[in-house]
């Protein structure tokens, strides 16, 4: 299976990303994501239909694959049209201003108090029209027939009809010198004039809420310090962008400028402000064998490094085609709005016609008649149905990106306005996951000593993978270790080991000891042949955000419970300092995702875990939360990823779900409402064509606006 990203131009509205929609699926391919806000066509091709044919399907449909690029591969051209031919105009601002002038001409006798004869003239109007005209229908009308000819009309087909329709009335009345009766020129080019200048508003307005995206896509591409050796390994350094670099090149970078590409530190050190990543604008110092982020900007200090990821393979990139991809997701609030601009065109294209049956027989005068008509075709809009849900989106995950948090998807923004209960893991989620050694203890003093207790120990700890085991092991490291003959781990028990001598050793949790000792309040238990030589504990430091975001859950009347593997004493006295609700300990991670599957079916809960250990829970919740270094984000599995193990990300991340629907709402109250009173207004005369055009523009404005809010608006 191949996945394909492009770049589509020319749509309009959410009609135009439903025909897309149903046309690559008709050819058969899946998992079709069209976002007409951002122009961004992904899916996934598993048959033998050539891109190239698809390509030319999108092309005749109206619209234009102006990137074409293998998501996976990161490669693409632009093209200007299918047959070479370069376009006049590259813009809806270009055309606006090419058009201004002869409307602007045609409307001075509009000016009240002022009659210019010379402008009654319908040649000279027919002449100041034509250009305004040519250039409308050559957009407009070229793709409402496409439109049209393959059986899904779009929103232009409204436009062009109410252009088209006064122009050739207009005409009519010019040629059978009737023209005084018959003369709306003026009304042609105001339409589509003023139709540009909303289309360039649009756009303008949809592109404003991609700018936390688009600053994230500005840091993928800088100059980079590239190191190579000559024949007498004399290092040499040269500027190379940072799209050519690849996998194992060799860089400098210095004290202020952005890293290009993910890569390793092999000398030096500095201090990284990795904000455009995380959010957190406070410098993180880095050193030897440390990563480093593309993206991220080295304040002081410089490195040489190598390069471990580049291109599309980088973690900025991944976060950039995740965000894509889930604004690209339709949450089910969609759905109904989805429904009507499936039929919307067809139905206003009615309204229009009973419009204009409907006054000539009430007024029993025909010009009237098709006015009203005209109105009604170009105030209907169908994309500020469809604009309402992806405007919304495209600020929320842009916002969350900017901040550390990646929804995976549409509907988890959706599905945050549910939640009521909030889960967490322990280790690692409201602790910091970094044991060190507490206290320890030898049950039988003189029987052996300190050293050697610490040297069993570390010698058998250093081959677990367990957290408890690597603080123990890197603690205690000594040189002169234990050589064993045989060692294991035992699953849920502990690490098991056997000397040369024959000995058995043994450090495990409470159940490997439980036959030596009732105490069993100890992390790590250490046996030798059937004896206990002693217990050690281990501490796990408390996240200093932990109390400040249960606090901020329990003040939205949300229910915190503490889930963990850990002993019970252990997690109820945690649960205690945070003031968590309730606490369940003890579980395995069968009993965790039980325990989830069960109060998720009570009431909709959200859970936080490492991503790692609590994968099956984290999918079992309503939302699962995952807290995840940034450079492993392509290892998550999590709907909600908190970046850098951001848990004081969560307040906004839930904040950010909830005004996210909320605008989404006040977006589809909006287009519903506009549309259901515009067009009987226009129907019933009290709108002019021209006016009508201006209005259905600023539509879409009032929803691009109303979603950038949510760039500023506190939402925590």
């Amino acid at each position: 299976m191949e996945k394909i990203q492009w770049k589509v131009e020319g749509m309009d509205c959410n009609t135009c990303a439903i025909n897309i929609h149903r046309y690559l699926e008709k050819q058969g391919m899946k998992n079709v994501k069209v976002n007409f806000a951002t122009g961004d066509v992904i899916f996934d091709k598993e048959n033998a239909v050539a891109k190239d044919k698809i390509s030319k399907g999108i092309n005749d449909l109206g619209y234009k694959v102006v990137d074409e690029k293998l998501a996976h591969q990161g490669h693409g051209h632009s093209h200007e049209h299918e047959d070479g031919s370069r376009k006049i105009f590259h813009s809806h601002l270009q055309r606006f201003f090419f058009c201004l002038p002869f409307t602007a001409v045609l409307m001075l006798d509009m000016i009240p108090g002022v009659h210019f004869h010379w402008l009654m003239n319908p040649w000279l109007q027919f002449a100041l029209t034509l250009p305004v005209f040519i250039v409308g229908m050559s957009f407009f009308g070229k793709s409402a027939w496409k439109s049209i000819r393959n059986g899904m009309p779009n929103m232009n087909v409204l436009i062009a009809i109410g252009a088209l329709s006064s122009f050739i009335y207009s005409l009519y009345g010019t040629l059978t010198g009737q023209a005084e009766q018959y003369m709306f020129y003026e009304t042609t080019a105001t339409i589509i004039t003023l139709v540009f200048l909303g289309n360039y508003m649009e756009e303008a307005s949809v592109k404003s809420t991609q700018k936390a995206l688009n600053k994230l896509a500005k840091s993928q591409k800088v100059m980079a310090n590239m190191i190579t050796y000559d024949d007498q390994k004399q290092e040499h350094i040269f500027p190379v962008e940072s799209d050519q670099l690849r996998s194992g090149d060799l860089i400098l970078i210095k004290s202020g400028e952005q890293v290009p590409a993910d890569c390793k530190i092999l000398w030096g050190e500095a201090d990284v402000n990795e904000a455009i990543i995380t959010g957190e604008s406070i410098p993180v110092h880095k050193v030897s064998k440390d990563k480093l982020i593309g993206g991220s900007i080295l304040v002081n200090g410089t490195i040489k490094g190598y390069v471990t990821a580049a291109g599309n393979d980088t973690v900025l990139s991944g976060i950039i085609n995740l965000v894509k991809q889930a604004q690209g997701e339709k949450p089910p609030v969609q759905q109904l709005a989805d429904k009507i601009s499936a039929v919307f065109i067809p139905v206003v294209l009615g309204i229009a016609v009973v419009t204009l049956i409907g006054n000539w027989i009430i007024l029993k005068d025909f010009t009237p008649s098709l006015m009203r008509s005209i109105a009604v075709l170009v105030i209907a809009c169908p994309c500020a149905m469809g604009l309402a849900t992806p405007a919304a989106i495209a600020v929320g995950l842009g916002r969350g990106a900017r901040n550390g948090i990646l929804f995976r998807n549409a509907r988890s923004l959706e599905s945050f306005k549910n939640i009521r209960q909030v889960v967490f893991d322990k280790t690692g989620t409201l602790t910091t996951g970094e044991f060190i050694v507490d206290k320890w203890e030898l049950t039988k003093q003189g029987s052996i000593t300190e050293e050697e207790f610490k040297k069993i120990a570390f010698s058998l700890e250093k081959y677990s993978n367990h957290p408890i085991a690597r603080s123990i092991s890197r603690e205690w490291k000594i040189k002169d270790e234990i050589r064993w003959k045989k060692i294991e781990e035992i699953k849920g028990l502990g690490m098991k080991a056997e000397d040369k001598e024959g000995n058995t050793y043994t450090a495990g949790s409470f159940k490997v000891a439980e036959s030596f000792t009732k105490d069993d309040g100890h992390n790590v238990y250490v046996i030798k042949n059937d004896e206990l030589l002693g217990w050690v504990d281990v501490k796990d430091e408390l996240r200093p955000e932990a109390k400040t975001v249960v606090d901020y859950l329990h003040g939205k009347n949300i229910k915190t419970i503490l889930l963990s593997g850990d002993r019970f004493a252990k997690t109820k006295a945690l649960g205690d300092q945070l003031g968590i609700d309730e606490v369940i300990a003890e579980q395995t991670p069968e009993q965790k995702l039980e325990k989830v599957a069960n109060l998720n079916a009570l009431t909709p809960t959200a859970m936080v875990g490492d991503g790692i250990n609590d994968a099956p829970a984290l999918a079992k919740a309503s939302v699962g939360i995952s807290m995840s270094d940034a450079s492993q984000i392509a290892m998550q599995t999590a709907q909600v990823v908190l970046m850098n193990y951001g848990l004081k990300k969560l307040p906004m991340a839930l904040g950010l779900g909830k005004h996210t629907f909320l605008t989404i709402k006040q977006n589809l109250f909006w287009a519903f409402a506009y549309n259901i009173v515009a067009i009987p207004v226009a129907a019933l005369g009290f709108l002019k064509p021209g006016f009508a055009a201006l209005v259905m523009g600023l539509s879409d404005v009032v929803l691009a606006i109303n979603s950038g809010r949510l760039f500023v608006k506190k939402v925590e």
